[in-house]
């Protein structure tokens, strides 16, 4: 199978998780100001989502890039992102309705620690299937940003039944370090 393939199921699945995000908004009932704060948690949480799936397709459009072949291990763990990132309007949801609780904000991050986690495992796998000389292992190189996302998560986790706050603070600062658009993976392309 082509990478081409791949990518385009990647980005229908993704396109559908932003569409079942936004259909979980709802519409107030009012026509003032006043009306619209009850909704202020759900629209909260609804961006910052919009913000996860939008970083998590940037970042696999270029890892796929990269790739020369796709292997069965590929497949599998790239279905294995998309079956985590497809929890992201359920844990979104829950957590804006219940205006961001410990359990709901626990099981929000912990959906984000294992889609960091299944990234992970996608990348290692399309490492794996290219070989030493893989684009992506000299573009990845530390890939710090990558270590260090899984363990603010779990932080932020333990945080939610805390102070739930500190958890959003987390989860924002984590979507806010890979907004900084990210020029390893089109550095390496572009030297090949």
């Amino acid at each position: 199978m082509g990478k081409g393939r791949l990518e385009a199921f990647s980005d229908g699945v993704l396109a559908i998780i932003i569409t079942i995000m936004v259909l979980e908004l709802k519409v107030p009932h009012g026509s003032n100001m006043g009306s619209l704060a009850p909704l202020l948690p759900n629209f909260l949480s609804y961006v910052l989502s919009f913000i996860y799936v939008g970083i998590y397709w940037n970042n696999h459009h270029h890892m796929l890039h990269t790739a020369k072949h796709v292997s069965g291990s590929v497949l599998w763990s790239n279905l294995n992102l998309l079956f985590w990132l497809s929890l992201f309007p359920f844990a979104t949801g829950w957590m804006g309705e219940n205006h961001i609780e410990p359990l709901p904000t626990a099981v929000y991050g912990f959906v984000l620690f294992m889609a960091a986690v299944a990234y992970y495992i996608l990348q290692r796998c399309i490492i794996a299937t290219d070989g030493e000389d893989s684009v992506l292992r000299k573009a990845i190189g530390s890939d710090w940003k990558g270590k260090l996302s899984p363990v603010l998560y779990m932080v932020a986790i333990g945080s939610s039944f805390i102070v739930h706050w500190v958890a959003q603070a987390i989860y924002v600062g984590v979507a806010l370090i890979w907004l900084i658009p990210d020029k390893r993976i089109e550095k390496a392309i572009n030297r090949t």
